[in-house]
């Protein structure tokens, strides 16, 4: 069943409405935009399993009071990126079950997919035939309604399996932790000013470098959002590396930058130098930090203590990034105290050992 109307949109709210939870997906499409188009919805109850076009439907009103309602969870599978997908148009949806989330405090691989994890828990071989569809196109064959629906009518099942394997191990609470920034809907979003963190490969440079960075960084982040364009199609990481790295101060230096488009100097050279010129870099810029060794010192805590958390996770039946990732361990060996294992649930269940191990507990 697939909903084209407004009318039809509000018969199935007010069906919805009833529900203590709904299963929720969603089909967009961000190729060529950097806000997603939203292309197709699915929505399921215990019964029944129903897509909303709202490229059709145009609104979505009658949806929005379900989707926000306090008192109705919504289930969904590697949950952040739909809602990241909802947030312009239908606010902040929750409260959220992620039932990927979940099964990775219940021991199954941390990134498990949908359809294996379907597989696993309730012997169900889901389709794939159409896992490259251009959501977009309308008309929508039967058979691609088909597959969208697969995507919402197992979701109520497996979140009742995991909920009875999360609370026979204690594990509820931890899953009420790992579920909460899903609430935030800044989370679910990115500041032009936090933009550079998304940037690899400038860890270690001069403040002057690391500024213009951050700079850059917010100026294409921005501009992308304006534009609703890729932010790779405004500048590509690799062309704004080389801008930090090289630092060039005029338009004909600025093309030498390897890959660096034509059309970016010709109408956004002058703010790109402009840029450049307020980093109070020195002329010449200072050279580029070497390539340090690793610490001998930290390396060698960071395989003590990820010899620890091999071990604990062992014996809860759990993958071991779950409780720290390789990047954890080296932030709780170099005293960060906000380092994950060392909060919430994690400490502990781990951190209180990484920290004995380290003489700091």
């Amino acid at each position: 069943m697939i909903i084209h109307t407004l009318d039809d949109l509000t018969t199935l709210a007010h069906r919805l409405a009833s529900q203590d939870a709904i299963a929720l997906d969603t089909e967009f499409l961000r190729e060529r935009t950097y806000r997603a188009e939203l292309c197709l919805i699915q929505v399921a109850t215990r019964e029944h399993a129903t897509c909303v076009d709202p490229l059709a439907t145009g609104a979505l009103e009658p949806l929005l009071p379900v989707l926000g309602a306090s008192q109705q969870v919504k289930v969904l599978h590697a949950a952040r990126q739909d809602l990241e997908v909802l947030l312009p148009t239908t606010g902040l949806v929750g409260p959220v079950f992620d039932t990927q989330v979940a099964a990775a405090l219940a021991g199954y691989p941390p990134q498990v997919g949908y359809a294996e994890l379907a597989r696993r828990i309730l012997g169900v071989e889901l389709a794939k035939a159409h896992t490259r569809t251009d959501w977009s196109r309308r008309p929508l064959s039967p058979e691609q309604i088909e597959y969208a629906l697969d995507d919402v009518r197992h979701l109520l099942p497996l979140r009742a399996e995991l909920m009875a394997q999360l609370d026979q191990a204690g594990r509820l609470a931890w899953l009420v932790e790992e579920l909460r920034p899903l609430a935030d809907a800044s989370q679910l979003t990115v500041n032009p000013e936090d933009a550079w963190r998304r940037l690899k490969g400038l860890t270690g440079l001069d403040p002057g470098r690391t500024a213009l960075a951050r700079e850059l960084a917010a100026w294409r982040e921005q501009r992308a959002i304006d534009r609703n364009r890729p932010r790779g199609w405004i500048l590509a990481d690799t062309v704004l590396r080389e801008i930090v790295v090289r630092v060039p101060r005029s338009l004909p230096a600025l093309r030498t930058v390897p890959e660096m488009p034509e059309n970016v100097v010709r109408h956004s050279g002058a703010e790109l130098l402009a840029m450049i010129a307020a980093s109070e870099i020195d002329t010449p810029p200072p050279p580029l930090p070497k390539r340090q060794r690793p610490d001998p010192v930290l390396a060698a805590a960071v395989k003590q203590l990820a010899a620890i958390t091999n071990t604990a996770a062992a014996e809860l039946n759990l993958a071991s990034e779950v409780l720290a990732t390789r990047r954890d361990l080296e932030q709780v060996a170099r005293g960060d105290e906000d380092a994950q294992p060392l909060t919430g649930w994690r400490r502990a269940v781990i951190g209180s050992r990484l920290l004995a191990a380290l003489g700091t507990d």
